[in-house]
């Protein structure tokens, strides 16, 4: 029974959400299949309403289980020293795995740059001109938009310590304002990169590399350069939109008096994973939008 429990981990009531959320990302992967290839639903287009069922019960699970732990921390005691202990472990090993989830867009992208001209692989020789990036293919200035969303990141590293510094000596005020300075950017940043997507000066196209039809082959705006960047800023991007939301939460909480200077597991989590964020864009911008285009012609808009 639980008044009877002798020790200090927190056993876990059954929950509804692993269930509920394992059907909202199936929906939502199916969703994402189906927008991407409508033909085999029977669709001449792609429609957007395919996300909104997955979109909305995801959004729904977070919500109900981010409500059921903050009750656990806040009005039912369970987060005692040991599970905050745990709980740190565990955002610890989930930090490596985005890390290694990272390690491969960038080994991509550096398998094709260091090896280009590689004779073994004659196709990719042949659809990237032996260079990296391919001749056919503009880039964007790093200088413009790029380094203008490294200000914004690097800024928001500044303001969400600020704020946890603030929690830290019980300065509610300093905590609500810096997460409010620290969502801010975060939006500013995902709207900036929407604008640089918008003026891509390439785009996600399958080159052809059947042998017979590449003395025909015309070059287009697409290729290895393409899928690599926009698989690595993209999915960077996605986990911005992530940490922004998981401050926003954060910012909620702060505003209701949930924080305390000895227990903010939540904020800290939240600030670890923007600091991630941080660094793999500084990343990102060094390899991919400075070393990585080095020589290329820049699109001018």
């Amino acid at each position: 029974m639980a008044g009877n429990q002798k020790h200090p981990y927190h056993l876990v009531d059954p929950s509804p959400w692993p269930v509920i959320g394992a059907v909202a990302a199936f929906l939502l992967a199916m969703g994402a299949i189906f927008y991407m290839h409508p033909g085999m639903i029977g669709l001449k287009s792609p429609a957007f309403w395919l996300f909104i069922p997955g979109v909305v019960l995801v959004g729904y699970t977070m919500f109900m289980w981010w409500r059921d732990v903050v009750k656990e921390a806040e009005y039912q005691g369970h987060h005692t020293k040991v599970v905050q202990l745990g709980l740190r472990y565990g955002m610890i090993l989930f930090i490596a795995s985005e890390v290694m989830f990272f390690a491969a867009f960038f080994w991509a992208f550096f398998d094709n740059f260091l090896y280009a001209t590689e004779a073994r692989q004659f196709g990719r020789v042949h659809a990237n001109q032996g260079q990296w990036p391919p001749a056919h293919i503009e880039v964007f200035d790093a200088w413009d938009l790029p380094f203008m969303n490294t200000l914004i990141l690097l800024l928001s590293g500044v303001t969400v310590t600020w704020a946890h510094h603030a929690l830290k000596e019980g300065n509610r005020r300093d905590l609500v304002r810096g997460l409010v300075c620290t969502v801010a950017l975060g939006i500013s940043f995902t709207a900036l990169q929407a604008v640089e997507y918008a003026n891509a000066p390439f785009s996600f196209q399958r080159l052809i590399t059947d042998p017979s039809v590449w003395e025909s082959f015309k070059l287009e705006k697409g290729g290895a350069y393409p899928s690599a960047f926009f698989m690595a800023t993209g999915f960077h991007g996605f986990h911005v939109i992530i940490g922004t939301i998981f401050l926003a939460v954060c910012l909620f909480r702060a505003r209701a008096g949930h924080f305390k200077p000895d227990q903010h597991f939540g904020f800290e989590a939240a600030a670890w994973y923007w600091h991630f964020v941080d660094v793999v864009w500084l990343f990102l911008f060094f390899c991919i939008y400075v070393f990585g285009s080095a020589g290329a012609p820049v699109a001018v808009h």
